[in-house]
């Protein structure tokens, strides 16, 4: 049989700092490499297409839509769950959630990126047989491990004091990301230097806006907001950490997770159910402050705790690998393409 033509609909990819914007890059760059695809970002007709792929919900999308071809739509948060990113009214709110709903539902196939939300879509109407679980992954090429030099030479370009015990945030400063806790970690432990990477990809209408802006004007001493990084930036950011610690209350399925995996470091993170069923390894929690500051700790003056902590990274990255995940698109896109013999 010929290549499976796929068509990729995304919308928003020009918003910095967003992690929906980061996967549909590391995908589309995955499923490019199958032999057996032939992939097309946005391609102004979907009937010239086996299977249109829709990443977002952009309400141009929604009539796209074709009967006759196979339609695909990714799952990337529950709209309940968005609640927490931006500051919407009431009624506006259940009128957007209402039409997320409703596009999850026109798709003949929903694709999740943590089977956390696969009760939810269910929940609403759509059959277990119509859900896949596939998880995001980033590429070794673009997050790996560098050499000392470059990682010195990153750290004196932001201000960074040699020999400190680097802690990295990333993400976008709003609320549920939980960096006004980032903040009062970093009070506690004056001897470290705190960085987040990020910013307000959504402007004044994230979420926490005016308390968090106030906090990046005037951060601690050992604090350093280094604003949205341009993604080709990231590899040498994560280079220069020690350790990743995102202490968020909300997460779809965070690309930075992975990030810091392939450049092979901890990471800590907020004991949240979502992780439980993304990372089928040990990986290092805690539930306050009190517990994200003594395990930082522990990490920085610990050499045997650390390299433990380190261990763990490196047994999740081998799940996430992009071999592993180009595999599981590849049998799926063949796999829903027979299943809707009338839809070719």
């Amino acid at each position: 049989m010929d290549k499976l033509k796929v068509n990729m609909y995304a919308g928003g990819l020009d918003i910095e700092g967003q992690g929906v914007g980061a996967n549909f890059f590391e995908q589309v760059n995955i499923v490019k490499k199958i032999p057996s695809l032939s992939v097309t970002v946005n391609g102004p007709h979907p009937k010239d297409y086996d299977i249109n792929h829709f990443h977002t919900v952009n309400p141009s999308f929604f009539f796209k839509f074709r009967k006759n071809k196979i339609n695909v739509c990714y799952v990337h948060f529950i709209p309940d769950e968005d609640d927490g990113s931006l500051k919407m009214p009431k009624f506006a709110f259940a009128i957007y959630k209402a039409y997320v709903l409703r596009f999850y539902r026109k798709a003949d196939e929903t694709i999740v990126v943590n089977p956390y939300y696969i009760p939810a879509l269910e929940k609403i109407g759509i059959p277990r047989d119509r859900i896949t679980y596939i998880p995001n992954c980033v590429s070794a090429e673009k997050f790996h491990p560098l050499d000392a030099e470059t990682k010195a030479k990153t750290k004196k370009e932001f201000g960074i004091e040699e020999g400190k015990f680097v802690v990295l945030g990333v993400g976008q400063t709003q609320t549920r990301k939980g960096v006004l806790d980032f903040a009062e970690v970093a009070k506690e432990n004056p001897d470290m230097t705190f960085v987040w990477a990020g910013g307000f990809s959504f402007g004044k209408i994230t979420s926490g806006y005016n308390e968090i802006k106030a906090l990046m004007d005037n951060p601690p001493a050992n604090l350093k907001f280094l604003g949205i990084v341009k993604r080709e930036r990231m590899n040498e950011i994560y280079n220069m950490a020690d350790v990743l610690f995102l202490p968020s209350y909300q997460e779809l399925f965070p690309m930075t997770l992975l990030e810091c995996i392939n450049v092979e470091i901890p990471f800590l993170v907020r004991d949240l159910d979502l992780y439980k069923d993304i990372f089928l390894s040990p990986y290092l929690v805690g539930h306050d402050n009190y517990e994200f500051s003594s395990m930082l700790r522990k990490l920085a003056k610990e050499g045997n705790f650390y390299a433990e902590n380190k261990k763990k990274s490196l047994a999740i990255k081998e799940f996430y690998s992009e071999s592993n995940v180009a595999k599981l698109w590849d049998e799926y896109y063949h796999r829903v393409y027979d299943k809707y013999p009338n839809k070719h």
